[in-house]
């Protein structure tokens, strides 16, 4: 008896996800390492500039071409991974602008004629670590649901394989102990799919965080993850039909029972 299941699509779905993600954390702290290995303009070739940057920007007779190094690294490592995520074009301003943060983007544009300052550095260093702790957390997040995908999947495995080799012997070949034997054993698989229900209840209620400032909750994936499914939460869906198909094996069971009795 077949039990229709996306759980096998809805792990490579959450496996896929983990490295891209992963991929972005890492080019993140490329970019961090490579601001960090900067020099940091003097202060007395650095002066106060006009732009609405919250004191990150300070100007220099000539910019600063760390700045445009900067936004180099950027390019060259986080960028990518930027366009991927909105699947179309976006100015490497506007992406640090989304990735880190507006007023960066503009201490860093070329017109705002900036000093790499202590201070810009400071704050780049900053937000891009924020970023990449954020993006680390995720990636846990992610082996998580994963790991409990498969957790669920494995039970599924195991009572598909066993009524499928159940089915393979009639009923009517089956004296009364071994009928009542495959009744309990049937009832034994259905707690075993309430089981599953519950743990995957609790993770989705769960949180995976490294800290009190970054956590990622679980209740995001069904949307985020498998909003193209035919049911946001496969591992339920799933676990559903199976408990039904189970039912439905006691109940002929039963009435075999019945008529041995």
């Amino acid at each position: 008896m077949a039990v229709e299941t996306h759980i096998d699509d809805a792990i490579e779905r959450a496996s896929d996800e983990r490295a891209v993600i992963a991929d972005k954390r890492d080019a993140i702290a490329q970019f961090t390492e490579r601001v960090a290995e900067l020099s940091p303009a003097s202060e007395a070739t650095a002066t106060p500039a006009i732009a609405t940057t919250g004191g990150l920007a300070e100007g220099s007779d000539a910019g600063d071409s760390r700045c445009r190094t900067v936004r180099q690294a950027f390019a060259e490592t986080v960028y990518p991974h930027a366009l991927d995520e909105i699947e179309g074009t976006e100015s490497v301003h506007a992406a640090i602008g989304n990735e880190l943060s507006e007023e960066l983007a503009v201490a860093l544009a070329p017109a705002t004629d900036a000093a790499f300052s202590a201070t810009l550095k400071q704050a780049l260093v900053s937000e891009a670590e924020s970023r990449r702790t954020e993006t680390a957390v995720l990636v846990r997040a992610l082996e998580r649901e994963v790991e409990q995908l498969q957790q669920a999947g494995a039970v599924v495995e195991e009572v598909t394989g066993w009524i499928d080799e159940a089915e393979e012997t009639p009923l009517t070949e089956l004296g009364f102990d071994a009928l009542h034997a495959r009744h309990e054993r049937l009832a034994d698989y259905r707690d075993r799919c309430e089981t599953v229900v519950s743990e995957r209840q609790a993770f989705l209620d769960g949180t995976t965080n490294t800290g009190a400032d970054v956590g990622v909750s679980h209740r995001l994936f069904p949307s985020y993850l498998y909003q193209s499914f035919p049911d946001e939460h496969p591992a339920l869906a799933t676990v559903a039909r199976l408990d039904s198909t189970c039912e439905s094996c006691q109940r002929a069971v039963r009435a075999h029972l019945t008529r041995r009795a």
